[in-house]
């Protein structure tokens, strides 16, 4: 897995939303609760498995202090980052 370089990348919040991007491009947001529930993660395919989600998930964890839940219904890829999450514990 690659890393990116965030240095060219800014992070905005904004209502419960991280996004990451830069003047072309988002890389990718996720959308939370202050009950700690993601409600809705998404990375563009073409920056997928480099860590993106797991640098987002730390700043949602920061931000609420609590374990990341993620809220129903988790799709295909959702299910994936659940076997993420847990191999994180």
């Amino acid at each position: 897995m690659n890393s990116i370089d965030f240095s060219n990348y800014k992070l905005d919040e904004i209502n419960s939303v991280f996004t990451y991007k830069n003047e072309n491009t988002r890389v990718g947001f996720v959308r939370f609760n202050e009950d700690a529930k993601v409600e809705y993660i998404f990375v563009n395919p073409i920056f997928r498995k480099k860590e993106i989600v797991k640098k987002i998930l730390k700043l949602v964890k920061q931000k609420i202090g609590e374990e990341i839940i993620l809220q129903e219904p988790v799709s295909l890829l959702g299910s994936k980052l659940l076997n993420v999450l847990n191999k994180w514990k």
